[in-house]
């Protein structure tokens, strides 16, 4: 699939429903009850996670996006899709049971900004569930930028340079290390339940060469349990507003 006008700025979101999706949804359903709940996708692309979250949980779900090209997508399949930033959600503190974020929170303009409004629109008790890139991660899987030029794919090693060559290379997206992350929910009404790192599906390797791609699934996957997850494609974040927070 060719890259999407978007994908400097926005990234390319889930298109279709594969292994590495049905993955991510199974960790959330770790963290938070999704079925009956109120759930609003913060960043929902073309929809996909709130597709299948709404059909297979009766839930009430909320999906926006800043792109109106994609909202119309998912306007397809979902009744309740918006056009909305991230930093100024259209909605009432505590309105929702859970809130999350896949891959999005490294394309905002403020993601201090858009955190702090997760955690106002969510009920106390209610989970933060984000996912966003690591620094660590051997790939920039965003592209980078070469003499004013984009190039779209996996880059080796961007994320290792200093912030300064990093981000030349790299302007249009941010990759976090734990500490980064983790310091921009302080002083906002959470804590913190969960923070590990994850790999991805590798669904495109599976596709193209079986027996290696599902070798390197159980390779990677087994790598959760140690410390070398710390080279894992993403951050899992799990947030809870503290129930003393008032309503």
């Amino acid at each position: 699939m060719s890259p999407s006008e978007l994908a400097a700025s926005r990234g390319e979101p889930s298109y279709v429903w594969r292994s590495g999706q049905e993955r991510r949804l199974r960790l959330m359903m770790a963290q938070a009850t999704l079925t009956g709940a109120r759930v609003l996708e913060d960043g929902c692309g073309t929809g996909t996670y709130a597709a299948h979250i709404a059909q297979r949980f009766d839930a009430f779900v909320v999906a926006l996006d800043i792109e109106a090209e994609r909202v119309a997508v998912a306007s397809e399949r979902l009744p309740r899709a918006l056009v909305a930033a991230a930093e100024r959600l259209p909605h009432p503190a505590n309105a929702f049971d859970v809130v999350f974020s896949n891959e999005v929170i490294e394309h905002v303009t403020d993601d201090r900004a858009a955190l702090a409004e997760m955690a106002r629109v969510v009920r106390p008790g209610g989970r933060i569930l984000i996912f966003c890139p690591n620094r660590w991660y051997p790939f920039e899987t965003h592209g980078h930028y070469w003499r004013g030029q984009y190039h779209f794919g996996n880059t080796p090693l961007i994320n290792y340079l200093p912030d300064a060559l990093r981000n030349r290379l790299a302007p249009h997206v941010r990759a976090y290390t734990a500490r980064g992350l983790r310091r921009l929910v302080d002083g906002l009404p959470v804590r913190v339940v969960s923070h590990t790192r994850i790999f991805g599906g590798y669904d495109n390797i599976v596709r193209r060469a079986p027996r290696l791609g599902r070798l390197l699934r159980l390779v990677l996957y087994a790598l959760e349990s140690t410390p070398l997850r710390v080279f894992g494609l993403s951050h899992f974040l799990v947030l809870e507003k503290r129930g003393d927070f008032p309503t």
